[in-house]
């Protein structure tokens, strides 16, 4: 039987994280550094383009992998149309979307970037899955209280898929048979209701709704939010900033990193534990309203992402939920390999590629 080899690429802000596989097995895993001094010269996101394939080639060629043996490339899906989960190939429209999107974001490289290297290697195919703007929600999930305004689904997709289907293959239930509610906790959180094979609610993690998390504000008080907007003290990008980047833990502790406020915690900062807290709680929150979208009717909550590996979050976390539905933990995310067993299953006919923008 065949065997299939994919390269992943999967760009963040300063750094860009590919990964070769043999069908699942993963071969090799690196994470390539970029500086501020190498990213310095390009004012756009999208200017990078010619630096980080470059260096990606460059970094294969240092495992001493033969880029000509690969049978697909799968990249991190960017800012692109709301579409239902799945696999999509990557072609014109689409790269005309990521190159003009508002959000200039670094996952948008990622299939400008698979899609130069597939027209080096023969036209390979090259395939996004479930990136952020995945839209499954139900109406009654967008109405948001007022008419100028429209809940928006945009979360952590391709994780909570997967840590979803995970744990359908290992209690051995279709995922499309199960009610769950996924909790990614990670520079975001995002929880979602997952019914049925689809994410029929989730908060908009992105930039103002649900929890707080290392980063991130999550939902503040509306009103005063505006009348800061208003107070001529701060420009929309010191806003957007507070909302994320320098929002939720950072704001209150002046560091992000979960590691660094466990410590402070237990050396006796009292601040530092009443946010840990908080956080734990407002989770807790956002899932107990997860609930209600079942009507109780849930098969068990699964905790994912880096903050899951917390034991002191996943203590003060635990006792507020765990009586509402049997809470499993998926610690961390495995998102180069949830990429390539996607892009695997359309090799071996298990589904198909859908074409961009998605239509009914």
């Amino acid at each position: 039987m065949k065997q299939y080899i994919s390269l992943i690429i999967n760009p963040g802000s300063t750094s860009t994280k590919i990964g070769v596989y043999r069908d699942s097995e993963q071969l090799f895993e690196k994470t390539i550094r970029h500086t501020a001094e190498q990213l310095a010269p390009f004012s756009d996101i999208l200017e990078q383009e010619s630096f980080r394939k470059d260096a990606i080639i460059s970094s294969l060629k240092e495992e001493n992998f033969d880029i000509n043996t690969l049978d697909f490339i799968m990249a991190r899906g960017g800012v692109l149309s709301p579409m239902p989960s799945g696999v999509y190939t990557v072609n014109k429209t689409m790269l005309e979307d990521l190159r003009t999107s508002a959000t200039r974001h670094a996952s948008n490289l990622a299939a400008i970037i698979a899609h130069s290297l597939s027209g080096q290697l023969k036209n390979i195919p090259a395939f996004i899955a479930d990136p952020v703007v995945v839209d499954e929600l139900e109406p009654v999930a967008r109405i948001s209280g007022n008419v100028h305004f429209q809940r928006k689904s945009f979360f952590h997709a391709l994780n909570q898929k997967a840590t979803a289907k995970k744990y359908a293959k290992d209690i051995n239930k279709p995922y499309e048979e199960l009610n769950l509610i996924v909790a990614h906790m990670g520079g975001g959180v995002t929880v979602g209701a997952h019914r049925a094979g689809r994410v029929i609610d989730v908060n908009q993690g992105i930039d103002g709704e649900g929890p707080f998390s290392p980063e991130r504000s999550g939902t503040l008080p509306v009103g005063d939010l505006v009348r800061m907007c208003f107070s001529g003290k701060y420009s929309k990008a010191d806003i957007l900033s507070m909302i994320n980047g320098r929002g939720g833990v950072s704001s209150y502790l002046g560091v992000s990193d979960m590691r660094e406020v466990v410590k402070m915690s237990e050396s006796g900062n009292e601040q530092a534990k009443l946010i840990l807290e908080a956080m734990a709680y407002q989770i807790a929150k956002e899932i107990g309203a997860m609930y209600t979208v079942f009507c109780g009717k849930v098969d068990a909550i699964l905790l994912t992402g880096g903050i899951a590996y917390n034991t002191t979050v996943m203590e003060l976390l635990r006792p507020r939920i765990e009586y509402l539905a049997p809470v499993v933990m998926y610690p961390g995310e495995d998102e180069l390999g949830a990429l390539a067993n996607a892009g695997l299953s359309v090799l071996k006919g298990e589904t198909k590629a859908h074409e961009y923008p998605y239509k009914k």
